[in-house]
């Protein structure tokens, strides 16, 4: 998701899984100004969805932003039948903690 798809979102009502477990932060005032900026544009969602989305898209794009590091396994060919390793690098350690944190989180929810 980009910026202009959240946007587009905020524009609709929109409801997901919540985790029972909550986090609570100070934001600093300029940061805090943004946010009170946004939710008057936006009066539709409440500052927890702007947070909750915001906080989703600069997840998203650390992730994209990972680097692929290749490892030694070749996991697939291309059209064009060079290798394609398999990444060692942050994106599947990620992947793998997030798949498990979320099993934690739903069998803490029930």
């Amino acid at each position: 998701m980009n910026v202009d798809e959240l946007i587009r979102m905020w524009d609709k009502e929109s409801a997901g899984e919540l985790a029972r477990e909550s986090y609570r932060v100070r934001l600093p005032v300029a940061t805090a100004a943004r946010l009170e900026a946004l939710a008057e544009l936006f009066p539709r969602r409440t500052r927890e969805q702007l947070i909750n989305e915001l906080l989703a898209v600069a997840l998203d794009e650390v992730v994209a932003a990972f680097p692929y590091v290749a490892g030694d396994k070749v996991i697939a060919r291309d059209e064009q039948g060079d290798p394609m390793f398999e990444d060692v690098g942050y994106t599947p350690r990620y992947l793998a903690l997030v798949k498990a944190h979320a099993e934690r989180l739903r069998d803490a929810s029930s």
